[in-house]
């Protein structure tokens, strides 16, 4: 018994001494976009590398691209680690995109004084209003007396778009068994909620004041993860927090849309320095990385092609003006295509995803700018004399060389031409030169002042 007894306690020392698998700690902060994606991605990798039970994504985000909110969705979805979305600080909130990440995670928590919720797609949230019924006069046959109350194209589309979103959302809430009819409200209506509101609604399932008190909670929580159940042991889990590397940090920098746009500007305008002044190397490299840096981060974005065309367009033009002048005139076609299609260039009303008005307006300067000092150069090659050529050597003034052979040439502007003139020349005579034939030149002698011979 004795033995048994030992063999007991022995078993239970060693279970005690088992080491906890750790809770992997992600941070969400500002606005939704290909970055976050590619973050949360690698710190899914990151837990199930670590064997951690848990993955915590801590949110204070307006909402974001729709696409880089579904591909998050589909990861938490897809995870063999269960994922706790926390709504944190006080004050934070998970709006709009927030909201689908938060009802598509194993667990959704908040603190307190935070919100969720206004999960209308940004970019139809405002539709245009109802037309006005129009009566048509009464006609002979099947249409007498009808309303012209036929919905119009946008509005059409908006209602797509929200029925889309609305099942989605609805989708997720009937996946973790949270309330439906809610989610259905915060796309159709825009409503958001309190997190006590939330907890009460069973739109969340914890509030909680920080990340300890978050884990104290989930202790003992049983959760179902790819249809295999799993009980948390959080209470004495040790905190990993995985931070963004350099290439998420990278990514987020290019992925701003003012950075992705002025990576453009600068690719396009170190390839038109390149042309204008081949071979100065600096230029065109710069803006060769610029550009496909650029192009890299506008692939991820929601761009609008038609204001790419644009773009394209006015680099165009201003390259033309270069080549083939126009007095100004194409390059004025080139600044008002870069403008138009700097505005038309990112297709969303997302937060945090417009290009600036500050920016558009001091590169459209900048190109003005630019355009006027081309012009400027310009004019003034085109008033200045020419100093090189044919053109340049008439009317030039020598002085006469005899060689040994009675051969005459003349030093004209550092060097030595032969030259024939209608009388005979001395050594050391100065002349004029009055045209050139091939290789030799025509001179008169220059004549003295007073010297009337």
């Amino acid at each position: 018994m004795r033995a048994i007894a030992l063999l007991l306690i022995l078993w239970s020392s060693l279970a005690v001494a088992q080491p906890v698998p750790p809770v992997v700690l992600l941070s969400q902060n500002g606005a939704i976009g290909p970055a976050n994606a590619d973050y949360l991605q690698r710190g899914l990798d990151k837990a199930v590398e670590l064997n951690a039970q848990l993955v915590v994504l801590q949110m204070d985000t307006p909402g974001g691209l729709d696409l880089s909110m579904r591909a998050i969705v589909k990861r938490i979805l897809a995870s063999p680690v269960p994922v706790a979305s926390f709504v944190a600080p006080n004050g934070a909130r998970a709006a709009s995109a927030g909201t689908y990440i938060l009802y598509a995670s194993h667990v959704a928590a908040m603190a307190p004084a935070t919100n969720l919720g206004a999960a209308t797609p940004v970019a139809i949230g405002s539709q245009p209003a109802p037309r006005e019924p129009v009566a048509v006069p009464d006609k002979p046959g099947k249409d007498a007396g009808r309303d012209s109350t036929a919905p119009s194209t946008a509005q059409t589309m908006a209602h797509k778009q929200t029925n889309d979103a609305a099942a989605y959302l609805r989708g997720l809430a009937q996946l973790r068994g949270r309330n439906t009819e809610w989610a259905d409200k915060a796309v159709r209506e825009a409503v958001s909620l309190s997190a006590q509101e939330a907890l009460a609604l069973h739109v969340v399932d914890v509030v909680a004041a920080d990340i300890p008190q978050l884990l104290k909670q989930l202790d003992g929580r049983k959760l179902t993860v790819l249809g295999e159940e799993r009980r948390l042991t959080t209470g004495a889990a040790t905190v990993v927090e995985y931070q963004p590397d350099w290439r998420t940090r990278l990514l987020a920098v290019i992925t701003n849309p003012a950075i992705a746009y002025l990576l453009l500007m600068l690719g396009f305008y170190g390839l038109l320095f390149e042309l204008y002044s081949p071979g100065l190397i600096a230029p065109g490299v710069i803006g060769g990385i610029s550009l496909l840096l650029a192009l890299f981060a506008l692939q991820l974005l929601p761009v609008s092609y038609a204001g790419l065309a644009l773009m394209a367009l006015g680099f165009g033009l201003l390259v033309a003006e270069h080549f083939a002048p126009g007095f100004g005139l194409l390059g004025l076609g080139g600044i008002a295509a870069f403008a138009l299609g700097s505005i038309m260039l990112i297709d969303t009303d997302a937060p945090g995803y417009r290009i600036p008005w500050p920016v558009i307006a001091g590169v459209t300067a900048a190109s003005a700018g630019f355009l006027l000092v081309v012009l400027n150069f310009a004019l003034r090659a085109r008033r200045r004399p020419v100093v090189s050529g044919r053109d340049q050597l008439l009317g030039a003034i020598g002085e006469v060389r005899i060689n040994a052979d009675g051969r005459a040439f003349a030093r004209v502007q550092g060097e030595l031409w032969a030259v024939r003139a209608g009388v005979p020349l001395g050594q050391g005579q100065r002349v004029r030169v009055i045209s050139l034939e091939g290789l030799v030149l025509s001179v008169e002698p220059v004549r003295a002042e007073g010297d009337t011979k």
